[in-house]
């Protein structure tokens, strides 16, 4: 048991020094209900047909609202939006009212000011070990001239001042 612990915080600690982007994943429940949490566990998966992937923890509370909707809309997160991201990685009950958000043609509650937003149907699930893979057809996409988030480390920050322009 102690080395599966020992397993576990290692790879905690070596995915958690893995920089990457950081996103906020949104749905409708089945209510109307907007639904979203902070996730960094995202990727394209292909471009003909344009499909992302992301995986959803089992023990979520908004589990279900993303289970059984129709679709999905990734936001990939700009500097400016540290507080989203820390309000929709928390238990917050109101996650939304710490957004500017509407509802999309698609029925998706989108965060309007993110980087980017990528409004999708889900056409896969997969069930993985603790988590959920959601796999999504981009159905509409948005970008903002905007400089990312990046989550390393347990902790989100902008791309440092001396990266190299694009």
């Amino acid at each position: 048991m102690t080395e599966t612990i020992n397993k576990v915080d290692t790879f905690k600690q070596i995915m958690g020094e893995y920089p990457t982007g950081v996103t906020i994943v949104t749905t409708m429940d089945a209510e109307g209900k907007p639904a979203g949490l902070t996730v960094n566990s995202f990727a394209s998966v292909s471009l003909d047909p344009l499909i992302v992937l992301w995986s959803i923890d089992k023990k979520v509370s908004s589990l279900n609202a993303f289970i059984e909707a129709e679709g999905f809309a990734v936001h990939t997160l700009a500097t400016d939006q540290i507080d989203a991201c820390w309000a929709f990685a928390g238990k917050e009950a109101d996650r939304f009212s710490k957004v500017n958000w509407k509802v999309s043609e698609n029925g998706l509650p989108v965060i309007t000011d993110s980087l980017g937003t990528l409004e999708c149907k889900t056409i896969q699930q997969i069930d993985a070990g603790d988590h959920i893979i959601l796999l999504g057809e981009i159905i509409e996409l948005k970008k903002a001239d905007k400089n990312p988030l990046l989550y390393y480390n347990r902790n989100i920050a902008p791309i440092p001042a001396n990266w190299p322009e694009k």
